[in-house]
């Protein structure tokens, strides 16, 4: 009895995270409509409706975020408190998920762990890429990456990379229309290529800094895009000026495909972090991915 009832709550939890029957049946390896009759009874069980359902949603009731809220987390901490104890074996196992921008996977995370990888073929590493800010202990992650004045306070946060520049940047094509830019209120008049994020519920702003003095540019242009690899191929096809980090662009700085402008103005920020709950039981597989990723300068 007490394992149904614990079976039951826990694929609650997995719908009311997932927002979708459909979905939550996939994670736990089950048909919707034996998914929907176990949370029919749970909800007949508890004399209280925990979701509230429509043709094209599934959302938690106010009874039911309380308990999502109360219980997700145990569950959490269970699973993950499962998942070390499994892993105390000879080789390190297991799955680490991560959720971290296309920069900071392209220049820090494959180059990293692509070693480590090969020398313990029984862990596994999934990465999303997310440029929203979001929950890992909600949506599960066992870790995040973002740069070191994003963390919460109430995370452990590793340093994973040296510090950041952003860069604005131009194709020669562009620049032979146009004049430069020479401070950051000149790219009112530029054809800016602009990101959208999800934490911002808008296009990003510009920011610039300079002896002191602090700017945010509301740019824009005719080219938006959800990611900066987009916004980079726009650049390099001559549509604009992108403002990506330096990393991504040195190579094209050097081959003369893309030219930087407003340099002095882009001063360098704290570096990308990996960050993960204080009380993420850190199993074997974690450890070593934990290590192999810390920045030692």
């Amino acid at each position: 009895m007490l394992r149904a009832r614990l079976e039951s709550l826990q694929a609650f939890v997995v719908v009311a995270r997932e927002r979708s029957f459909t979905k939550a049946a996939a994670r736990l390896g089950v048909s919707q409509s034996a998914l929907s009759h176990t949370i029919r009874e749970l909800e007949e069980r508890l004399g209280v409706r925990l979701l509230s359902r429509t043709t094209r949603s599934v959302s938690p009731t106010e009874a039911g975020e309380r308990l999502l809220r109360n219980i997700g987390t145990r569950f959490d901490e269970i699973e993950a408190e499962v998942a070390a104890v499994s892993e105390l074996r000879e080789k390190p196992a297991g799955t680490i998920r991560i959720t971290a921008t296309e920069n900071a996977t392209e220049t820090i995370l494959v180059p990293k762990l692509a070693p480590l990888l090969r020398d313990y073929p029984d862990i596994k590493v999934e990465i999303v890429i997310d440029y929203g800010l979001t929950d890992i202990v909600a949506q599960q992650y066992d870790a995040g990456v973002r740069s070191g004045e994003q963390v919460a306070r109430d995370m452990i946060a590793v340093r994973i990379g040296p510090d950041i520049r952003m860069a604005v940047v131009g194709a020669p094509s562009y620049f032979r229309k146009r004049a430069e830019p020479k401070a950051p209120q000149d790219l009112i008049g530029h054809n800016c290529i602009n990101l959208r994020l999800p934490s911002h519920g808008g296009v990003y702003v510009w920011e610039f800094e300079k002896a002191g003095r602090d700017l945010r540019v509301r740019v824009e242009g005719q080219f938006t895009f959800n990611a900066t690899v987009q916004m980079l191929n726009a650049a390099l096809a001559g549509a604009g000026l992108a403002y990506v980090p330096e990393s991504m662009v040195n190579r094209y700085l050097a081959n003369g495909r893309l030219k930087r402008v407003l340099e002095d103005w882009c001063l360098p920020y704290s570096g990308y972090h990996l960050f993960y709950p204080s009380r993420r039981q850190s199993s074997a597989a974690f450890a070593l991915v934990v290590d192999a990723l810390r920045y030692r300068g």
